[in-house]
């Protein structure tokens, strides 16, 4: 189906705001409603300077009150806690956010006289571990963290109410995002922030569990395709376009900023910490999917995004310095 009026749930947080940015450079003309509580990871500066028609937002916290969703024909999802480390300090947080603000939003689809159609994102993370091979939408779930527990009970949520009531809902898993707005606490954004403080980079252990690395861009393409061409009720993987050990990623983002392997450190690892994520995006291949930016590429236009907008993270930092943490799991 097409999506010609939008709920964007999220749309301040890093993925949500890209997914407005992209609608706004693809002509959007049809009304979006983007609804977030402004807590951490949402930033207001994300966009700054928007001109999409038809754009309007509304500050609420869908963990504790439904949104009207008359008039309106498709919802995408992107509001949840997910910083891994930030759920192993803080499990009760995620519980409370990440299920009750899907739970609020099926239900608001329940009760509305609209047919609406819910594009959910969720993570490769569910899988767990994937120490050969590649996971795909059939595999069992085997959540490591109280972060990636919370997205399976979102989709277990989700899926129910197709099955019981009937509602239009497709889930994305996809692999781990980067591009300019990502909040400073994650991986890459970390890594240059630091790099340009003149910080060591922390490593996790001995820095070589393996993430899939998908542009933010190429996710929110995917994820409207699903929109349009997505069976109710099925789960579409979102694979990055390469597969990448931490410590080679973290030595490719300061080659580019002019630094060497001796601004590395590694630190003790997290509990619970996948070694490799991995997973195969075969079914979305079949509806017509392919990556447009490559890792390479993506690295540098972030690297050069964050290097141009220190005015964007510098307050950030400043008012929560934890976010640059080498070990934020044990805050």
């Amino acid at each position: 189906m097409k999506c010609n009026n939008i709920i964007v749930t999220g749309g301040m947080g890093f993925i949500g705001s890209n997914f407005i940015r992209f609608l706004e450079a693809s002509e959007f003309s049809g009304n979006l409603l983007n609804v977030d509580a402004l807590k951490m990871g949402s930033n207001t500066k994300n966009l700054e300077g928007l001109k999409l028609k038809g754009y309007s937002f509304l500050n609420r916290d869908l963990s504790e009150k439904k949104v009207d969703v008359e008039n309106f024909d498709c919802i995408f999802n992107f509001a949840s806690e997910t910083h891994v480390d930030r759920s192993i300090a803080d499990p009760e947080l995620f519980l409370k956010n990440n299920i009750w603000l899907v739970f609020n939003i099926l239900e608001a689809i329940r009760l509305s006289k609209s047919n609406i159609r819910l594009i959910h994102a969720s993570t490769d993370e569910i899988y767990g571990d994937a120490l050969s091979g590649s996971f795909d939408e059939s595999s069992p779930v085997r959540p490591s963290n109280p972060y990636s527990a919370t997205k399976v009970a979102q989709e277990a949520l989700i899926l129910s109410y197709v099955r019981t009531y009937g509602i239009d809902a497709v889930i994305t898993r996809s692999s781990n995002n980067f591009g300019p707005y990502q909040f400073p606490e994650k991986f890459i954004p970390k890594t240059i922030i630091r790099t340009m403080l003149g910080l060591k980079v922390p490593l996790y252990g001995n820095g070589k569990q393996v993430r899939s690395w998908i542009f933010a861009e190429d996710n929110v393409r995917a994820m409207l395709l699903v929109s349009e061409k997505g069976v109710k009720g099925e789960i579409y993987n979102i694979p990055g376009v390469q597969e990448i050990m931490n410590k080679d990623l973290a030595t490719k983002i300061l080659k580019i900023m002019g630094k060497d392997e001796s601004f590395l450190e590694f630190v003790e690892d997290r509990p619970g910490h996948d070694i490799r994520y991995s997973i195969n995006g075969e079914k979305l291949k079949a509806l017509g999917f392919t990556h447009k930016v490559s890792l390479e590429e993506g690295i540098k236009r972030t690297v050069n995004w964050y290097v141009s907008n220190r005015s964007w993270w510098e307050p950030l930092i400043k008012e929560k310095p934890s976010v640059l943490s080498k070990e934020p799991w044990k805050l």
